[in-house]
């Protein structure tokens, strides 16, 4: 197989992690040289965005998109991990209407409060939160504000439903369906979780982790996406041979000399006769952040 650089799409299957899905990727590619954006939790399926080759550069620079989940979640239970795979720590009956479920999802639909749960990557002080939470130790972990732009129920009967939900990236969704268990007085764990999307890919694109194991190396390669498509939300600039010889030599450039419109503060993505990096308008000058 030629050299491979860009971005595959992979459906991560349950139980695996995302640096397994990783490993599976070096495998298939024959490259060491993966990477992955925005970690999916073991228990959850659905989309996970793996870099190859020289698209790893821009894991550290992604624009800051919102994701979106489909969420199974049960009333009447909580558990330390607040999934239905914790140690359960309340059970009891419920008799929740769907009237009033959905009056109270109204409280965590905009800009809301989260704590993040201590079964998390998040790290405090260098250490991971879920190291610590099999140690049996808790720390306190300060709000952070995150934004759910759509909480919609998909299904309900008094006790389990399922929830489609959209947001910033840094929501928890284990966090969401505790928070609305508790706003209920019977308590909430998550039962499942599929991401539906993630920096612009939607599952429909997502390849299944056996089916890209089983497939011949040319097909392999023809699902590997450019890197610039995670950058699609970003104006083009187009420069001429001797701006590009600038710009891959580091040198700042002059944005009035540029052809196309540039506003200072924004984010480029930037071609000359392919695309060859990022870059942003600071003070008149074209600054680059990443050269591909």
């Amino acid at each position: 197989m030629n050299t491979v650089n860009g971005v595959i799409v992979i459906n991560k299957p349950q139980d695996f992690t995302s640096f397994d899905a990783v490993a599976v990727a070096r495998g298939c590619y024959h490259t060491k040289k993966v990477g992955h954006s925005g970690t999916l939790d073991p228990m959850a399926t659905g989309v996970l965005p793996v870099f190859i080759g020289s698209a790893t550069k821009a894991v550290s620079i992604l624009p800051d998109s919102d994701k979106s989940y489909r969420a199974g979640f049960r009333l009447g239970i909580t558990s330390d991990t607040l999934d239905i795979r914790g140690k359960c720590s309340e059970q009891a009956e419920v008799s929740v209407s769907e009237e009033r479920l959905l009056d109270v999802m109204k409280r965590f639909r905009g800009d809301i409060m989260q704590v993040p749960p201590m079964y998390s990557a998040l790290k405090i002080n260098g250490q991971k939160l879920c190291d610590l939470a099999r140690k049996g130790i808790e720390v306190e972990r300060k709000p952070r504000l995150v934004t759910v732009s759509r909480l919609e129920l998909i299904e309900f009967d008094g006790r389990d439903g399922v929830i489609d939900v959209d947001c910033s990236s840094g929501t928890y969704i284990r966090s969401l369906a505790d928070d609305i268990g508790a706003a209920l007085g019977c308590g909430a764990v998550m039962t499942s979780l599929i991401r539906t999307r993630a920096c612009g890919f939607v599952i429909g694109e997502s390849v299944d982790i056996e089916v890209l194991r089983n497939m011949p190396d040319e097909e392999r390669a023809a699902l590997v996406k450019p890197v610039e498509s995670v950058f699609s939300e970003y104006p083009v600039i187009r420069l001429d041979a001797e701006q590009e010889r600038l710009y891959l030599n580091g040198v700042r450039l002059d944005t009035a000399r540029l052809c196309d419109p540039v506003s200072d503060g924004g984010r480029y993505r930037v071609y000359a006769d392919v695309f060859i990096g990022i870059a942003d308008a600071l003070g008149g000058e074209l600054v680059s952040v990443k050269r591909f």
